[in-house]
């Protein structure tokens, strides 16, 4: 898959919990023409879910904390109208980055590294 780093204007920002139960959160992107969406983690389970976890890494605060940091907003309503750079595959994007400073946020190795910092060392 060919990463290619481009410029995007945010156009809507989402935070839901309609895809299948879970709380996700989207970024609505615009590269002049063509548009793209970054987001879709699972950033909460709701105890119903067999994965629930009440103590495990917090991703639902690091996921929206570095996407207003990533974009220079103090409110989450401010992300619309916002350029940022993205780091995106015809089929998803990876990371979003800063505008202006080499400042990069990609939620999987992010929380990759948050997983293994929780996860306790086999027995």
């Amino acid at each position: 898959m060919d990463i290619e780093i481009k410029n995007a204007l945010i156009t809507g920002a989402t935070i839901t919990n309609d895809d299948h139960g879970l709380l996700t959160a989207w970024l609505h992107l615009d590269y002049g023409g063509a548009g793209q969406a970054f987001g879709g983690y699972s950033l909460y389970l709701p105890k119903s879910f067999k994965h629930h976890d009440p103590i495990g890494p917090d991703y639902t605060g690091h996921f929206i904390w570095r996407v207003m940091e990533i974009a220079g907003v103090a409110k989450w309503d401010e992300l619309p109208g916002k350029t940022i750079r993205v780091k995106a595959g015809l089929s998803a994007v990876n990371a979003i980055g800063h505008i202006l400073k080499d400042d990069w946020f990609n939620p999987s190795a992010d929380f990759d590294e948050m997983k293994a910092k929780h996860t306790p060392p086999a027995a």
